[in-house]
């Protein structure tokens, strides 16, 4: 370049100061009313971006939260806290939301089917705000949340940079809405169950202890319901779903169709547990006969044919079980729900095109929220609301074995005595089957004493647990009794 030629302007230097981040968007606070009967809940619901910053005070994601608080309740510092979150990965939490804990809800049939478009919301009279305030986030890339890089998006996009991302939110709610005093919950739903557990024991060390956890659809350990080879754990434990399943849509022999759910689901349960699973366990070992009995009894118990079981190696996979049952009807069962039944384009393949439990439920869901956050809480963006998307999500390190979080779970036990869990599982569900998330709990190592502070309850539902309007009830007054029985706990001293 010559003397004369005019040079480039001046680029900053890589050490030189960073510009500064855009001003934070404060929240959008509305004030609410619920009518229950002659009494009345009057609430205030706060929506928008938590700034989520690292030690160089840079912010790495925004989460969308919206909060739900009672208004003079009375309970001061008293008055509970829940943080709830659904799963996936990849799922925003609309479904807890607004399926049956915030003060408005989703209209679905009374047995939890979807309705005739254009779909509603209702005000809930069995909300959960009355016995706790609600918190409600969405993960990054679910819902409105965004990291500020593709680089921290991948970096939040697993296991640990999820349970780290979501510590760091609630540990700035706390501090920025005044709430360290307050009794402390979490819920979640599916891999929120997974993330739950994760975080009770990774925040337990950093001074936040949890009263309760509620766990809806549990999975806590990936192994229980990963098929695959060189595993025979998931055909045990999804084996009395698969009866429950069969004994709804009256596929089951006789005798068993002629009695009651319960009563069969232990026999198999039983079975499962011992017999089948040794069987499977003895591999090429079983000789023909004994393959033959086993083979026969599995398909007492699934509806299946025998013969299917024997080509299917005795261990039936999940979607081959949704596509086989109603087979000759040419029709398919739900994953989310098994009682729900589908129509695929061929009769002749291994797997279904679609859960028609999950049709069900998306279009009144998605219409109802997007709905609720611009007429309702007055929250205008034009971003898309992303309420369940595929993530490539980061499990960890096969060295390391499937993921789990049930040993964070146990950890936190061990170190708060005064933590309480509460498990609500489906029978119908073949997403997170009810007898796995059992196996999980009985092989947590826990204290005899600590077991008692744990309440597990079945319901005749599916996933969504509170779709129908009967177990959205009892749902409610189940988990407002737990509430309440481990916020008011004392104390027990070092001889306790």
């Amino acid at each position: 370049m010559s003397e004369t030629e005019t040079k480039p302007d001046a680029q900053p230097s890589p050490e030189g100061p960073k510009p500064p981040e855009p001003p934070e968007t404060p929240p959008v606070v509305t004030h609410h009313e619920l009518v229950l009967g002659e009494r009345s809940l009057r609430y205030t619901v706060t929506a928008g971006l938590m700034p989520i910053k690292n030690e160089q005070d840079e912010t790495e994601a925004r989460l969308f939260f919206i909060h739900y608080a009672l208004d003079d309740h009375g309970q001061g510092d008293d008055r509970p806290l829940m943080v709830s979150f659904n799963g996936g990965p990849g799922s925003s939490s609309v479904w807890l939301h607004l399926g049956g804990l915030a003060p408005k809800r989703v209209r679905m049939m009374p047995d939890g089917a979807m309705p005739a478009p254009p779909f509603r919301l209702i005000d809930n009279e069995f909300s959960w705000l009355e016995a706790t305030d609600l918190v409600f986030v969405d993960p990054v890339d679910t819902g409105y949340s965004r990291a500020t890089s593709e680089e921290r998006t991948k970096k939040f996009l697993g296991v640990a940079g999820d349970l780290d991302l979501i510590g760091r939110f609630i540990r700035l709610f706390l501090t920025r809405y005044q709430r360290w005093a307050s009794p402390l919950f979490l819920v979640g739903e599916s891999y929120g169950t997974f993330r739950a557990a994760g975080l009770a024991g990774a925040l337990i060390d950093q001074g936040i202890a949890f009263n309760g956890i509620v766990l809806v659809s549990s999975v806590l350990e990936l192994q229980t319901v990963r098929f695959g080879r060189g595993t025979d754990l998931p055909a045990v434990l999804y084996l009395p779903t698969y009866a429950a399943t069969a004994w709804y849509h009256g596929k089951l022999p006789t005798d068993l169709q002629a009695k009651p759910r319960a009563e069969v689901l232990r026999e198999v349960e039983a079975w499962a547990g011992g017999d089948y699973a040794a069987a499977l366990a003895r591999g090429s070992a079983l000789s023909d006969a004994e393959r033959s009995e086993v083979a026969a009894r599995v398909a007492r118990y699934t509806g299946l044919s025998q013969r299917y079981v024997e080509l299917s190696n005795l261990r039936i996979e999940i979607h081959r079980f949704c596509k086989e049952l109603l087979r000759e009807e040419g029709r398919t069962v739900g994953r989310l729900d098994s009682r729900y039944t589908g129509f695929d384009a061929l009769g002749v393949s291994q797997e279904p095109d679609f859960d028609p439990s999950m049709a069900a439920i998306r279009p009144p869901f998605t219409a109802a929220l997007n709905h609720h956050l611009r007429s309702t809480l007055g929250y205008e963006t034009d971003t898309e609301y992303h309420i369940l998307r595929g993530l490539d999500w980061d499990w960890g390190s096969a060295g390391d074995g499937p993921a789990q979080t049930a040993p964070a779970l146990a950890d936190a036990f061990a170190k708060n005595p005064y933590l309480h869990l509460f498990v609500a599982s489906g029978h119908y569900d073949l997403a997170t089957p009810y007898y796995a998330t059992d196996y999980t709990l009985r092989h947590l190592p826990l204290r005899p004493e600590t077991r008692a502070q744990i309440r597990v309850e079945e319901y005749p539902v599916g996933h969504m647990v509170y779709l129908e309007h009967e177990t959205l009830v009892k749902l409610r007054d189940d988990v407002t009794a737990f509430i309440r029985a481990a916020a008011a706990q004392e104390g027990r001293g070092l001889t306790a």
